[in-house]
């Protein structure tokens, strides 16, 4: 037996190290809880009356297609927008300013849904940060609809679940999370072009490049309130998470990196969906996270798509079934069955749920220390591994306590494993062989809260 190995031998079989078995539930160590009573309290006061409120208001603009109206001040997406910008910036009044209130638009042309120029405008508010103002978490919900026909911009088209959902969730999280401050940034988007080709996303990813944004997670929410499906299933009790597996900006090189080391299923959003599904579990009663690992629905887009495209990490946050005969109809009856997306296929504490869900994800991210950067992991044929990473400092870093390292045998769809290791830049898993396990570290806050895992390398990198 090779003198490094601890494990005890009995009659022929290895029993594992103590520490490579200890669930997160065993570990004791002096790191502060997980558990964050502010959480329980931003669960709490998420109000199903406000978002259906603001459902209620956004159906009646009559239709908020790209290309509808914009100078009336009753419908279209014009008086649509505007609307949300004004409740954006009510809410910043009631938190003495602390929202900057911004419209972000670019002028769309020549393509198959905007043949002629149509100006593309996003609501955008942004929350800073007490201690790393310019790391970002945000939010997003798609302002237009649309009826069967993605080119009339005309018929009336409620977009009551697709998606004034969304975005009234939105709206509830900035209600909710401005009465309190957190040491990084938080955006809420109310992002525009959707339905006709996730052009609101686009441009505002690339604003958010232009201007050195560090987005470490974009939660986009596309259908937060159906709860009975095509399929027949009603179910309230379980929302889907949408995230993809190998970063879409990965290199040749990278990629071989990858092949060799692994990371298939831990590119950032993969453990976005991760940390959203934990949180699921601690914070949201009567509420499970349905991890899906696809980029998004089978064939199909939504606007955390172009976030991801520029490697700003995103998911999707939606119900569980759909109802297709609600989705991108004209409204109408036939042959008995009543389709359009209209209000009374919402419901209203669905809504509230799903919405909780971002904003405890969202604001336990904001309140985390900087996410872990450079990781890196040593150890082949070796009998133990070494993770590395460069550790936070500054200003940013004040709120930091240390690290947590996580590791998962490689077919555990979670982290399983923890051990919290202190304000170290290095920690050595004794008698844990790197070919066994995934790895990865996390940074924890002085408060308790963590960031999602960080895996080894450029796949699962989120940047500086």
């Amino acid at each position: 037996m090779n003198i490094f190995q601890k494990s005890t031998i009995i009659l022929g079989l290895a029993i594992a190290p103590t520490m490579a078995l200890a669930p997160l539930s065993a570990l004791a160590n002096d790191a502060p809880s997980d558990d964050i009573a502010l959480l329980h309290q931003l669960q709490a006061d998420t109000s199903a009356e406000r978002i259906e409120s603001d459902i209620r208001t956004l159906v009646g603009f009559g239709t908020r297609h790209t290309l509808s109206d914009t100078t009336s001040t009753t419908t279209g997406i014009g008086a649509a927008r505007r609307w949300i910008k004004a409740e954006f910036e009510r809410i910043s009044a009631q938190c003495g300013g602390c929202l900057e209130v911004m419209y972000i638009s670019d002028t769309v042309s020549g393509e198959r849904r905007i043949p002629n120029p149509v100006e593309v405008v996003s609501v955008i508010a942004i929350q800073r940060g007490t201690l790393d103002p310019n790391r970002f978490v945000m939010m997003s919900g798609d302002i237009d609809s649309r009826v069967s026909d993605p080119m009339d911009y005309t018929t009336t088209s409620p977009g009551a679940n697709d998606n004034a959902s969304g975005m009234a969730g939105v709206l509830e999280a900035a209600r909710v999370m401005s009465k309190h401050q957190f040491a990084g940034s938080v955006i809420y988007a109310g992002l525009a072009g959707e339905e006709q080709g996730l052009f609101g996303g686009k441009i505002l990813a690339e604003h958010a490049l232009d201007n050195g944004w560090r987005i470490k997670a974009v939660l986009n929410n596309d259908m937060i309130g159906n709860i009975s499906g095509i399929d027949g299933v009603t179910d309230n009790a379980t929302a889907r998470v949408f995230s993809e597996g190998t970063r879409d900006v990965e290199t040749p090189e990278e990629a071989r990196m990858r092949r060799f080391t692994g990371g298939e299923v831990d590119s950032p959003s993969r453990n976005i969906a991760r940390f959203i599904d934990r949180q699921a579990d601690k914070y949201i009663p009567n509420l499970d996270v349905m991890m899906v690992y696809r980029l998004d629905r089978f064939a199909r887009g939504g606007h955390h798509r172009p976030f991801n495209a520029v490697g700003i990490p995103g998911v999707r946050i939606m119900e569980t079934h759909e109802h297709y005969d609600r989705q991108h109809q004209d409204i109408r009856v036939e042959n008995g069955i009543e389709y359009g997306d209209v209000i009374s296929g919402v419901n209203f504490d669905y809504a509230r749920k799903l919405t909780s869900l971002n904003i405890v994800s969202l604001a336990e991210m904001a309140m985390a220390a900087p996410f872990p950067s450079n990781v890196k992991l040593a150890g082949a044929v070796q009998p133990s591994t070494t993770i590395s990473w460069t550790r936070a400092e500054g200003k940013a870093a004040e709120n930091i306590m240390g690290y947590r390292v996580y590791w998962r045998l490689t077919d555990a769809n979670q982290w399983t494993f923890s051990k919290f290791v202190g304000n170290v830049d290095t920690y050595t898993l004794e008698n844990t062989v790197i070919d066994n396990y995934y790895f990865g570290v996390a940074s924890v806050a002085k408060n308790g809260a963590e960031t999602p895992v960080v895996f080894p390398g450029p796949a699962g990198s989120f940047g500086e």
